[in-house]
């Protein structure tokens, strides 16, 4: 991933509202789990603007953002229900681009692409 440049703004509000007291690996993770699913409003279209090999989507997709993915599986990167072909498929927030969001959705989608294009790690 490119770095991009540091966002004083941004890093606080990580800092003090998504991973305040977290000190290991798994509650960096649960900080940033709980800060998005209980801020983003659901559901919303989202383009795909990043292949992964853990994802069938290609660039230029369009989905529906249903959900955050299980609580399990976002220990190590942050994952999305969309609906795909009349079922639900979890794949990497990282890799989505919210189209149209309400201001605080906007927001929120920002500061995850923020933490991945930093190269932060839980």
């Amino acid at each position: 991933m490119s770095q991009i440049k540091e966002n004083k703004e941004r890093e606080r509000r990580i800092d003090m509202e998504i991973v305040v007291d977290a000190y290991n690996e798994v509650e960096r993770a649960m900080g940033w789990y709980y800060y998005l699913q209980d801020g983003l409003k659901f559901p919303f279209k989202a383009r795909c603007i990043q292949k992964r090999s853990t994802s069938p989507l290609k660039i230029g997709d369009w989905v529906e953002v249903i959900g955050m993915g299980e609580e399990d599986d976002c220990m190590h990167d942050m994952y999305v229900n969309i609906k795909w072909n009349k079922d639900v498929l979890s794949v990497p927030l990282s890799q989505l681009e919210g189209i149209k969001l309400s201001k605080k959705n906007k927001q929120i989608m920002e500061d995850w692409q923020y933490w991945v294009k930093r190269g932060y790690q839980f």
